[in-house]
This record gives C-alpha cells, structure tokens and sequence, in this order.
C-alpha cells in the first residue's frame, strides 16, 4: 500500500473517532457506476480533435483563441494598482516566468495550446513543478487535457491523487491537486468534466458541413437539364444533329430550328436549373 493511501485511511478513522462532520450527499452521482474507486473518462475527444480541423470549425476556435493569447497583461498584487508593486522584485520573477513557462513555449505559445484544449473539450490541463531556481521558482507546461482522468471521490487530502493521465498505451500516472491545474468550461454538477464549446456546436456544424457537401457535390456533377426526342430521325443522324447543335447553337444564344422532320420533335425536361437543384432554399417555419 502507498504512504499516500495509508494517509487517507488513517484520515478517515481520525474523522470517524472525532465525529468530524462529512458532506452527506454522493458526489457526481450520474458518473460514478461503481464502487471502486476508477479515474472517469471525457468521452469522444477524437472525434472533438478531427472535427476541430474543419474550416467553420477552425474559424471559430482561432478567433477566440488568437484574441486571448494576443492581449496584454501584467501581474500585480490582489486590491493595489499597477503602480504598487512596480519595484516588487517578486512580480518581476514571475512576469519573467510566465514570459518563459517552461524551456519549450513562449507565453502565446503555452497559452495557445491551453486554449485550444478549453474550446474544444472544455478540458485545460496543465502540469506545475516547482523548481529550486530563484529565478525561475515554477515551470508549467502544457497538458493534453483528452488524456486526464479525474478521481470523482477525492476527500481533499493532498496526498491523494485527484487526477491521472491515462496514455494511448494503458500507462496511468496519477497527479495530486498541487501537481495539476485544471480547467474546466461550464462546470457542471453530473459531471467532473466541463463542456467545450465545439461540443455544443457539435452537431449544428456537422448538419452544415453537410450540407455543403452534398450542394458541391451535386454542383459538380450536373447534368444537361433538356434532351431532344427525334422519332423518326435514324439513328446514323445522330452524331450530325450533335456536331451541329456543338458548333452552330450551343454557347451563342441563337435559336435552333430543326425542320423538316416527319414528327414535331419532343423537349424533355431533366431538371429545373436553379438553387432548388441544390436544396440550399429555407423552408418557412
């Protein structure tokens, strides 16, 4: 048994002894299924993933995205001005810090990719560690958050885990609360997951995307919308009455004339030739 789950057992026989009031009511009842004590998934983050790389898709997150990792900011102490803490050397580490989270990203760059996690799955994970360096006390770095689990009973000791990363390939590492920052977009209370704004637009956009698709589709493929029915014309006639029709009417706006035939020949209409071909018109609620 880890020293950390002797800890919490230790903790709950102290709080049964003590009489130590405890919350009564389960914890997201909707998600738990089972008494033992599982990290719960975020369901479908693949298909959020790819869906995200569409062009409407795309459109929207980059511009929220780029609009937040492109302000200003400063830090400054909690009820004072900017000019109060101008001179704190403290303030200074940590805008250097921030500046520099970690030895891969810039600011935008770390902010970017936190952001992009938040709009899509309502999941922002990041991993903190502290550092023995004076000048650079914190190092954060970005988080796949599709890949946390989070423990829906956790007490709030902080020796137990509350999260766990869960790779592709099976291997779980499980994180404290001080060892994870996570974000979650509209936080509910049947679930510890929050919820992305790409999931709310999810199937709104597939039904336009949609759409799109079969109007391109069907654009791409028309056909001729009329056809002539010579009864009585062999079928040697053919190609002459075709060669004519190519280089004598067809893209000049003059009026064919086809005489001297036994019967009046017969116009077949194959299509209308407008936008309702394309089922793009708004049908009147």
């Amino acid at each position: 048994m880890k020293t950390s789950q002797i800890r919490a057992a230790l903790r709950r026989a102290w709080e049964s002894l003590t009489g130590q009031e405890t919350r009564k009511t389960l914890v997201l009842p909707a998600a738990v299924h089972s008494i033992v004590r599982q990290p719960l998934p975020k369901p479908t983050p693949v298909n959020l993933r790819r869906f995200a790389e569409t062009p409407v898709a795309r459109k929207a997150i980059n511009t929220i995205k780029d609009r937040i990792a492109g302000m200003r900011w400063r830090i400054q102490r909690k009820g004072a001005g900017p000019v109060a803490g101008a001179d704190d050397p403290r303030i200074a580490i940590l805008a250097a810090n921030f500046d520099a989270p970690n030895t891969d990203d810039s600011f935008r760059t770390f902010t970017e990719q936190v952001i992009e996690d938040v709009v899509v799955g309502g999941w922002g994970a990041m991993e903190v560690q502290l550092t023995t360096d004076p000048r650079r006390p914190l190092l954060l770095w970005p988080v796949d958050g599709a890949t946390i689990r989070i423990y829906a009973g956790w007490s709030g000791n902080d020796e137990e885990p509350r999260y766990a990363q869960v790779t592709p390939w099976g291997q779980r590492v499980d994180l404290r609360n001080e060892e994870l920052l996570y974000i979650r977009l509209n936080p509910r209370t049947h679930t510890p997951f929050g919820l992305g704004r790409l999931e709310v637009a999810f199937e709104t956009i597939t039904w336009l995307l949609g759409a799109q698709d079969y109007a391109a589709r069907l654009a791409s493929n028309t056909v001729v919308q009329y056809a002539l029915w010579l009864a009585e014309m062999p079928p040697t006639s053919y190609d002459k009455v075709i060669s004519w029709w190519q280089n004598e009417i067809e893209g000049t706006g003059k009026v064919p004339i086809i005489a001297n035939l036994p019967s009046k020949p017969e116009v077949l209409r194959f299509g209308e030739g407008s936008d309702r071909d394309l089922r793009l018109e708004c049908s009147a609620s």
